[in-house]
């Protein structure tokens, strides 16, 4: 014991020689030299609570009168206080320089705070902060480490809620569905970082840790209030909720009763170790199971979706009905004018410069006018289908009773013609009828037999019926299809093209029989070979 004892009292020394050393610098090498001295015997190494002359120095520096540097400084020398020490009076008198600074200063040493957090990291971030000088120490440590997490989560928690519930009244009885299920979940996740403030071993009975747990709870009691508000404005509008809104509805309101049971607990141990005295702490009250499981069942059968803010529900169905209103407006009175204003006269069709269009050359000659192939034409009119039916019931003539064509009048006109039925049995698949299709057929056999060339000296090509000859047919493709009007005209131009080419050489041929004369005609080499004028004594001349 003795051996401890003189290790604490050394290590007592040696803090009050660093206090005193960082103030004799503070006060030659800084320029907020009464600032650093106060921070730092504010925050020394005696374990008692800190003189108030002290905190009312640092309170002032960082006040909304002050300049943002000044604000900032004073942030920055705690932090610094903070992340350099390894003992636990001091990180734990820093913490409540910070927590009482929160409750006490105006709200813009929160967000300054937070910006700090931002820019530099977390400062309240003592996770790995310890003191094993002695088992006491490492008590000690262990409470301060949990007293960091509490003020860091009440930081974010000012964040969400945009105010102070300490300094102001609780407003989660007022919000509506979104922002509830916002705020309500950063203010029973403060609650559990006030639950994990409850006080072990040697931790209970120190003083300094007392004065910090005395902050904590009663800071605890206007966070249960605010839940609570919270609490029965959810339950009021959970059963219009959709489904997914509902199952975090459910899960905050299971969570309210489980801190409800170590709350009441932790308010037990506050009593006992006389924390808070002369405060009353709240009477904790369960909630009722019957409804948690009619809650249950909601979520069983709610409907899914998503949920809209109460004040764009409304501004939209009050804006919906005047919307169309006016429209309906604008199109009376739009109608009025039209029904008053006379119609205006038509506007002048403007003239248009018709260009010349150029006419394609006709190489095939199918646009040359041909008596013979008009005729063919209007003949197989309704054949080639060339004139279409536009209505079919035109076709079969109604009964006209109003105009008295009843009886033996009706049947004169309605009876079948026999020249009709003859020229329908004529007509055959293709528009075709049975003359022209003999016609077809016979060209071709005669095409198929004669000769291509009329030479003597040509060898007579072989006229062996079992050999086939290959002809060139210009109607075997069409033998299932039926062809174009105009692919017909075509074809029976070039059949008479061919027949006069053909009867030609044969009427040259046909001249008076000369026994004495040249059996071969005027030119022995045929009709494609040149003739020659020949004269036997020209050779002697």
């Amino acid at each position: 014991m003795s051996g401890g004892g003189t290790n604490t009292t050394l290590r007592k020394a040696l803090g009050s020689i660093k206090d005193t050393t960082t103030i004799n610098l503070a006060k030659v090498n800084s320029d907020y030299k009464e600032l650093d001295i106060a921070i730092v015997k504010a925050t020394n190494h005696v374990e008692r609570p800190a003189k108030e002359k002290h905190m009312r120095a640092i309170f002032a520096a960082v006040s909304a009168v002050r300049p943002r540097a000044d604000v900032a400084y004073c942030i920055h020398a705690l932090a610094r206080r903070l992340s350099r020490t390894h003992n636990w009076a001091v990180a734990l008198k820093t913490l409540i320089v910070i927590h009482r600074g929160l409750r006490e200063v105006d709200p813009t040493f929160h967000e300054e705070l937070i910006n700090y957090q931002r820019s530099r990291g977390h400062m309240l971030n003592l996770a790995h902060f310890k003191d094993d000088s002695s088992a006491l120490a490492w008590d000690y440590s262990s409470w301060v480490r949990a007293y960091a997490l509490y003020l860091e989560e009440r930081l974010e928690c000012f964040r969400v809620l945009k105010y102070d519930f300490e300094t102001e009244r609780p407003r989660t009885k007022d919000l509506d569905t979104v922002d509830l299920l916002e705020q309500l979940p950063a203010l029973q996740q403060l609650m559990h970082r006030v639950l994990g403030c409850q006080s072990e071993g040697a931790a209970t009975h120190n003083y300094i840790i007392q004065v910090a747990l005395s902050l904590v709870a009663t800071e605890s009691m206007k966070i249960y209030t605010a839940i609570s508000d919270g609490i029965i404005n959810l339950v009021d509008k959970f059963f219009e909720m959709q489904r997914h809104d509902a199952t975090k509805a459910l899960d905050i309101y299971r969570r309210a009763g489980l801190q409800a049971d170590r709350l009441s607990e932790f308010y037990e141990v506050c009593k006992n170790l006389d924390v808070c005295r002369g405060q009353r702490f709240l009477k904790i009250e369960q909630p009722i199971a019957s409804f948690l499981q009619a809650m249950e069942d909601y979520v069983r059968e709610a409907p899914r979706g998503s949920t809209f803010r109460k004040e764009q529900v409304k501004q939209a169905i009050e804006a919906a009905p005047k919307e169309i209103l006016a429209i309906e407006d604008k199109k009376v009175e739009v109608a009025e004018v039209e029904e008053k204003r006379p119609p205006s006269p038509p506007p002048p069709e403007p003239v248009k410069d018709e260009k010349p269009v150029s006419k394609p050359n006709d190489l095939l000659g199918l646009n040359d006018p041909n008596p013979v192939a008009l005729d063919l034409d209007e003949k197989n009119a309704l054949a080639l289908a060339i004139v279409p039916v536009a209505d079919p019931s035109a076709t079969t003539p109604a009964l006209d009773l109003q105009n008295g064509a009843t009886g033996w009048e009706l049947a004169l006109v309605t009876a079948p013609s026999s020249n009709e039925s003859a020229t329908v049995t004529s007509k055959l698949a293709g528009g075709l009828d049975l003359l022209t299709l003999d016609s077809m057929y016979d060209d071709a056999i005669r095409r198929s037999n004669q000769t291509t060339s009329y030479n003597p000296w040509e060898p007579v090509p072989l006229t062996n019926p079992t050999m086939h000859q290959a002809t060139h047919d210009p109607f075997y493709a069409s033998n299932t299809i039926a062809p174009s009007h105009a692919v017909q005209m075509a074809g029976m131009a070039n059949q008479q093209q061919a027949f006069l080419m053909a009867q030609q050489p044969m009427m040259g041929t046909q001249q008076v029989s000369n026994p004495f004369g040249n059996p071969y005609g005027a030119n022995p080499y045929g009709a494609g070979m040149p003739a020659q004028a020949y004269n036997s004594y020209t050779g002697l001349i």
